[in-house]
């Protein structure tokens, strides 16, 4: 989903401790080649990726927003959104009236977003991102119509909060490529069990829930709200997106 110098990328009610994940954008995409990657900042931290057949269409039009139609054949799969980097924590300077002091705090992202996902087959809409020391690779999954198998993944429990109710799972990948390169590494979850497109997704609730599951976070380097399609086996994609970011 990313080189190092290009920024890309990107249930269930009931399930089981462990079982078959949803291909993540990792095992679609070479991290080392960037001939096919873009990245652009007109208002966010855009990306778009595409390989294989199929017709890819995205396009970032300012203000945060990217707008995306597909249709995947075999081999086939993208990945387009808008976002921050670094993610996770927004610095901002703040004054202590007290002391009369400005100091640079940090203040985890909301993460608001809206707009249409209309997608059929493998994908999804979700808030993906990388940390450092831990290399871990995480998603915040929104919406989706059919998200494929790939590794098993771990329950870790679940939590609520006004925005919604989320399973958290763990799943690792070895020997794969990453923001570092090829390495092995951990991805962590969150699904939301009731989809939606467009609100406000509060990182901090995400962060501290996956801390007390025992899922520690790195240093943040980027966050984007993607859109993905992807294909598996006779599984194709297509669709059409609009999202805002903001």
């Amino acid at each position: 989903m990313v080189s190092f110098t290009i920024l890309t990328t990107a249930l269930l009610v009931s399930l089981p401790t462990a079982f078959a994940a949803p291909r993540g954008v990792t095992s679609l995409i070479n991290h080392e080649t960037v001939g096919k990657q873009l990245e652009a900042r007109q208002g966010g931290y855009y990306s778009f990726w595409s390989e294989g057949g199929g017709s890819f269409r995205c396009s970032q039009q300012g203000g945060g927003k990217y707008t995306c139609n597909w249709s995947g054949q075999a081999g086939g799969g993208f990945v387009a959104g808008t976002g921050f980097k670094p993610g996770g924590s927004r610095l901002d300077w703040q004054t202590n009236f007290a002391t009369l002091r400005t100091v640079l705090t940090n203040n985890a992202r909301a993460v608001k977003y809206a707009g249409t996902y209309d997608a059929k087959g493998p994908g999804y809409l979700a808030l993906y991102g990388w940390t450092r020391n831990p290399l871990i690779e995480y998603y915040i999954i929104e919406s989706y119509d059919i998200l494929a198998p790939g590794e098993p993944w771990t329950r870790k429990g679940n939590f609520t909060f006004e925005e919604g109710t989320y399973e958290l799972y763990t799943s690792q990948r070895v020997n794969k490529p990453s923001i570092e390169g090829t390495r092995t590494f951990t991805q962590f979850w969150s699904v939301r069990t009731e989809k939606r497109v467009g609100g406000t997704i509060t990182t901090q609730k995400h962060f501290d829930a996956w801390s007390k599951a025992g899922m520690r976070l790195g240093g943040h380097d980027y966050m984007i709200l993607c859109t993905e399609g992807f294909a598996n086996g006779t599984l194709l994609p297509s669709g059409s997106s609009t999202i805002t970011v903001s």
